[in-house]
């Protein structure tokens, strides 16, 4: 290619515009070709396979920081676990306590006990009954089911048309 002009002569060889038409693009390089020697197609597979490449890489990184966070996460949970535990273990002293005040109060102490384990009793139930009207509203992934349906369609679809157009 000698030069580059922003229109063609098509006819006569004259430069009045009659013969003249419109480029619509301006060619980089010859015959597709880059300044290196490299063809387009060339450079265009190179750019996707860097582009794959960096597209991996960035999902490994994110894979390694969640997995690095979730670490975290994991070693605070104990904590708080064992935080739950201590605290579980400690509601019996309180318990207990509370039956010694009822039976500083001039109650048997039997009794006193026993209005204490009702007490927890009551409240038992009242968290299970909470629990069970949460555990109620859980239901199944609609669109997740729906989704999989779909592409179960697709694929049956796709493996009986590849016979057909083999």
């Amino acid at each position: 290619m000698g030069h580059v002009n922003s229109a063609q002569n098509s006819t006569n060889g004259s430069r009045d515009g009659a013969g003249w038409t419109a480029v619509t693009s301006i060619p980089l390089s010859e015959e597709g070709t880059a300044p290196d020697g490299q063809s387009v197609g060339a450079l265009v597979r190179d750019a996707t396979t860097h582009l794959s490449t960096l597209v991996r890489s960035e999902v490994e990184l994110a894979k390694t920081e969640l997995a690095g966070e979730a670490k975290k996460a994991v070693k605070g949970s104990v904590y708080f676990i064992l935080a739950l535990t201590v605290l579980g273990f400690s509601l019996f002293f309180l318990f207990f306590t509370l039956a010694e005040g009822l039976a500083q109060l001039g109650l048997w102490r039997w009794a006193s006990f026993g209005i204490v384990f009702l007490l927890m009793l009551v409240v038992a139930g009242l968290l299970a009954l909470l629990g069970y009207r949460r555990v109620r509203k859980i239901r199944a992934p609609k669109r997740t089911i729906e989704s999989l349906k779909e592409t179960s369609q697709l694929t049956k679809r796709h493996k009986d048309e590849e016979p057909a157009s083999a």
